[in-house]
């Protein structure tokens, strides 16, 4: 059982969690972390069963020039790949590899292709899929691959200013050990209660309490970061409820989902893909697809993803079926030889959107729902409750370092919330 009290309460041990409680202890308050699950991290998982470390969530450092964990991950003596320098994608044409010329073309028209995006986002309210052009060979191909692929959703499900505001600039590096790891890492020495879910979180005093079946526990201000899953489909009670305006916000982001798969190698053969090598199919307009990373790190396992309704549709349809979809997608463009060269019986994946913590990958808009993430993480109770995470950034949405930054800023609006007026941080 846990009791007992502690100046800031946090809900969640991931990203957004780790963070605002590592920031308020560096402003000296006492801290505890209830997590629901049984282990830290959240939605960045970093598994082992393929004999290697494969993210199964979040995966990437992206915008590294800027991303708050990169120099936390080098602090720690991680290494940090710049996955960008061996990125060597290879497009299937339906019968062939695209050749050296249509692979300029298709850089040429992803150039067009986000200038059309960008000159109709004049028109306010639009979704993505209103934006982007149609008819070109490769335009359905680059919208699913920034839709489903890169945004976890539908095009038409994603608010278009939005969109802009939240692309993603600079590097992208990759853990070797994971980025589950790394937050492992980073969570080391927190107070963190590990399975533990708060299932009801009283504000209305002047203390906060959280009470579940690990207990009750009182704080002077709460830190929440659960997904707009979770608080969409209300599975904390608050008391009061949360203002109209939030609840509305959480509505507003829905979960989006990217599932992974893992494919171990069954011999020698390697598909003739280099390490690192990416591998997707160009599609036609509402056709639907999958996308792989071979080999990474020279590693003996195969990584395909999944977005979208694409990933949803695997989800309801229960366990194997993304398995089943994985070597599909593989035997469509290399043949039996993929059935060969990977074993369907060792493969794994972890489905984000049948876990009741997450109950999605990550938030998308809605189109038109515009000031929904500065809603979400606006200040309540003058911010004894503050809720965070990944949703509630407005430019790094969807990552790890959005959910970071949230986590301490909602962490520094707690603490000035706790500080008697006069009193100087």
């Amino acid at each position: 059982m846990v009791s007992g009290d502690c100046d800031l309460l946090v809900v969640g041990a991931g990203a957004a969690g780790i963070a605002a409680a590592r920031e308020a202890w560096s402003l000296g308050l006492s801290v505890r972390v209830l997590e629901a699950r049984g282990r830290v991290g959240g939605r960045a998982l970093t598994g082992h069963a393929l004999g290697a470390p494969m993210d199964f969530g979040a995966t990437w450092l992206h915008a590294a020039q800027s991303n708050p964990l990169v120099p936390l991950a080098e602090a720690a003596g991680l290494s940090l790949f710049d996955h960008d320098s061996v990125r060597d994608s290879r497009v299937w044409m339906g019968d062939r590899w695209a050749g050296p010329r249509e692979m300029r073309e298709y850089e040429a028209a992803e150039r067009a292709w986000h200038a059309a995006v960008r000159l109709a986002a004049r028109r306010p309210g639009l979704s993505l899929a209103e934006a982007a052009p149609r008819g070109g060979f490769w335009d359905a191909t680059l919208t699913h691959w920034e839709a489903p692929v890169i945004s976890a959703a539908e095009a038409g499900e994603i608010d278009l200013a939005d969109y802009l505001a939240t692309l993603l600039n600079g590097t992208n590096l990759l853990p070797r050990e994971g980025c589950g790891h790394l937050l492992g890492v980073l969570a080391h020495g927190l107070p963190v209660t590990l399975e533990a879910p708060v299932e009801r979180i009283s504000w209305s005093g002047r203390r906060v309490r959280a009470e579940g079946r690990f207990g009750t526990l009182e704080a002077g201000a709460a830190v929440v970061t659960v997904s707009t899953g979770l608080l969409a489909a209300e599975a904390i009670r608050f008391d009061p409820a949360l203002p109209e305006q939030v609840l509305a916000a959480a509505h507003d982001l829905p979960m989006g989902l990217l599932s992974k798969v893992g494919l171990p190698a069954a011999g020698e053969d390697r598909l003739d893909l280099p390490p690192f090598g990416g591998l997707e199919r160009r599609v036609e307009e509402g056709e639907r697809a999958m996308t792989f990373v071979a080999w990474p790190f020279g590693r003996n396992h195969l990584e395909g993803f999944a977005g979208g309704a694409l990933a949803w549709e695997a989800s309801r349809a229960g366990e194997g079926v993304l398995v089943d979809l994985a070597f599909s997608e593989l035997r469509r463009i290399l043949g039996a030889r993929a059935m060969r060269a990977l074993r369907r019986d060792a493969a794994v994946t972890w489905d984000w959107g049948r876990d009741p913590w997450a109950r999605g990958a990550y938030a998308a808009l809605r189109p038109g729902r515009g000031g929904a993430r500065e809603a979400l993480s606006a200040p309540i109770g003058g911010g004894r409750l503050m809720l965070a995470g990944e949703a509630c950034h407005a430019s790094l949405a969807g990552t790890l370092a959005g959910a970071w930054l949230s986590g301490a800023q909602a962490a520094r609006h707690a603490a000035a919330a706790l500080r008697p007026r006069g009193v100087p941080a």
